[in-house]
């Protein structure tokens, strides 16, 4: 690996000391580092456990801050390592930010209630591995190739399961008992499915209604135990339970992301019974989202309009709440992939953990330091911390040792996120502002098949923006692989071209609010455009970005749309019949679509480049209808006639009662107690 400690240090203002061997034979040079008290980065995270014990058996240290990076695999290990100096610089860079700020958090407690599902033999042998350290009870599914043991251990439930709800330490399980053996009373004789002619009683000691002809020999057999008894009447009974191993092969749960606590076994992987038996005890984990239902575009006047973070939450964790008109995040499912905040369009959803404004500082800081070192048209690589980064690190090795495999090109500045669907629009457009030629999301297949097809729309739209300002290329590309020869085959695309960037670099800070970000980068991006168009046409498809166009026959100015904008988008005018709109508000949640009576808008997403965006513009304006008694405005002319003839036929709007509806409400008050020829209640 070429180091230039020199450079370096000069980039990042510091002065560098070059380790060949740090972790091993140079370990005392780590602990004269934290012996100055100051943080300390390692660039490297092969013997990161052991710098953890070195730090642990130092007196005195222990809280200075510790933090690693991999700057081998990444960079010193490729066929570009001698270019890979700028790349190095903005990795080390990195690593020296804080950490992020703390959070709420989310509990569970677990006593150990596990509730094992499956076929008796296979359940009552997990049951044995378990049984030492968790409170086991088994439901039985049937008898399974061998049979329950003659030895009863555990308690068995059976019967026809009703619903599976619930996470770690909160699963409640519903189920009904038809059999005419009750497994509580059972004492696993055998005398039933001795005496049985029809052999209709298994060892799972249930009788299958099928087979069985009602000769009851097995309830002469059961004797004094009177576990057998065919009047019973069916009965739903429930329990809660910590913790659930499920050993069907279908799972309770339909949705990707399963809950925490529940686990799907084939008796194969030894990591399950491993993981359960240390989930018991008080947990914590980050609340992962921020909801503001002020800035929610899910539903108002109990009509539906964007439902983007409810479709895609892979978790099952956000459902709909019309009472409210918000959403409701239950944040014991959430697992915090971020997919929902991506998808959000109006920014009611955020990513705490880490939040917006750190990941932006993180980008902010990478791409910076990479130009300041002399490095050229960066790409971020965006992967998951897990399965990502092992493949990223995977790739480096294999250049180390394989001619034919380049390795991570000195260009490609690999971001471990905590999700590679945790990013959207925002992030990507504010990472171009701040110089970044490309952004790939590398994909391993452990994410939920929507989150895919979200990140690709929202890559669409942001491509769409950008090509519409005159930037060339393909800024934005999803990277799929499911082990390091599929990135190694990747290598062509690492040296793909890259796209045209502005010609100075942003400096705004990403906000805390995703709509102010996306405006900030927009601007910036909109200031060093090559092409400036009036509008860029979007995709209608996830575009947070839009106008709406009015139907101007079929508008009566009715004003329900400006009731149901959740944005501001839609205003009205106090002083004359107008429908005004401001572009840059609007969110394309479609909630004035569906809210207007005469069905007379519709969504036109895209974007507009010049001063009219930001200011109020008339859609639509009408005549006013002034009351025929006093004068004064007090609605449309086209609402007033089209009511006057929708009711015209009505009993009870004839003759003074239809010119009553021409009226202001003052007068029509006044038309009722002045009028010699009205009826009153005295007079009858």
């Amino acid at each position: 690996m070429p180091l230039d400690p020199k450079g370096l240090g000069a980039v990042l203002n510091e002065n560098l000391t070059q380790h060949s061997t740090l972790c091993r034979r140079e370990a005392g040079a780590f602990q004269q580092a934290l012996a100055q008290g100051q943080d300390v980065v390692v660039a490297c995270t092969q013997e990161a456990r052991l710098f953890g014990e070195i730090a642990e058996q130092t007196e005195g240290v222990q809280a200075v801050p510790i933090r690693f990076v991999n700057i081998r695999e990444t960079g010193g290990w490729s066929k570009d390592a001698a270019k890979a100096m700028p790349k190095m610089a903005a990795l080390l860079a990195a690593a020296q930010l804080p950490d992020p700020e703390p959070v709420p958090t989310v509990s569970y407690k677990s006593a150990g209630r596990l509730l094992i599902i499956g076929a008796l033999d296979a359940a009552e042998r997990a049951a044995d591995l378990l049984g030492d350290t968790l409170d086991v009870t088994i439901f039985s599914t049937g008898a399974g190739a061998d049979g329950g043991m003659q030895e009863r251990r555990y308690p068995v439930l059976s019967g026809r399961i009703e619903h599976l709800t619930g996470w770690l330490g909160a699963f409640e399980f519903k189920w009904q008992t038809s059999n005419a053996i009750d497994l509580d009373l059972c004492t696993r004789c055998n005398a039933c499915i001795a005496a049985c002619p029809e052999g209709a009683i298994g060892f799972d000691y249930q009788i299958d209604g099928a087979a069985c002809k009602s000769h009851r020999a097995c309830v002469k057999a059961c004797g004094v135990a009177g576990a057998i008894d065919f009047t019973r009447e069916p009965q739903s009974d429930s329990e809660t339970f910590d913790l659930v191993l499920d050993l069907r092969s279908t799972a309770a749960f339909t949705q990707h992301a399963r809950p925490q606590g529940y686990f799907m076994w084939d008796g194969q992987d030894p990591r399950v019974p491993i993981e359960l038996r240390g989930l018991v005890g008080e947990f914590e984990k980050p609340k992962f989202f921020v909801y503001k239902q002020k800035l929610c575009a899910h539903s108002r006047n109990e009509k539906l309009g964007c439902s983007a973070c409810v479709d895609v939450c892979s978790a099952s964790a956000i459902s709909s709440d019309y009472e409210r008109q918000q959403i409701k995040v239950n944040p014991n499912l959430c697992v915090g992939c971020g997919a929902c905040t991506t998808v959000c369009p109006s920014g009611a959803l955020t990513f705490a953990y880490p939040r917006a404004s750190e990941q932006g500082v993180k980008f902010k800081t990478l791409l910076s330091t990479y130009l300041r070192a002399g490095g050229k048209e960066p790409a971020l690589l965006l992967h998951s911390q897990g399965a990502g980064a092992k493949l990223v690190n995977d790739l480096g090795r294999a250049a180390r040792v394989d001619r034919d495999v380049r390795g991570v090109p000195a260009r490609v500045i690999p971001v471990p996120v905590w999700h590679t669907a945790s990013l959207g629009l925002d992030a990507w457009l504010s990472a171009v502002a701040y110089g970044a030629s490309n952004v790939w999301v590398l994909m391993t297949g452990e994410e939920a098949p929507q989150y895919l097809e979200a990140v690709r729309a929202q890559m669409n739209v942001a491509q769409a923006i950008l090509n519409g300002m005159g930037y060339a290329g393909e800024h934005f590309r999803i990277l799929h692989a499911r082990d390091a020869r599929d990135l190694a085959a990747l290598d062509a695309d690492l040296q793909a071209a890259p796209a045209q960037v502005p010609a100075r670099a942003a400096s705004f800070a990403v906000q805390a609010d995703k709509r102010a970000t996306l405006e900030l980068a927009l601007d910036h991006l909109l200031a060093h455009a090559k092409q400036q168009p009036s509008v860029i046409p979007l995709p209608v498809q996830a575009s947070p970005l839009g106008a709406l166009v009015v139907n101007k026959d079929a508008c009566t100015m009715c004003l329900s749309c400006v009731n149901a904008c959740p944005a501001g988008a839609l205003q009205d005018n106090p002083q004359a019949p107008q429908l005004k709109f401001i572009e840059k508000n609007c969110v394309q949640c479609g909630l004035c679509a569906k809210t207007c009576p005469e069905q007379a808008i519709s969504l036109v997403p895209q974007l507009r480049l010049d001063a009219q965006r930001k200011e109020a513009v008339v859609l639509n304006e009408m005549q006013p209808y002034t009351c025929i008694r006093c004068g004064k405005p007090f609605g449309t002319l086209k609402a007033i006639e089209a009511m006057l003839g929708k009711l015209a036929g009505h009993a009870m709007f004839q003759g003074e009662a239809l010119e009553r509806l021409k009226m202001c409400g003052d007068c029509r008050v006044i038309d009722i107690y002045s009028n010699p020829n009205e009826t009153r209640i005295t007079d009858l």
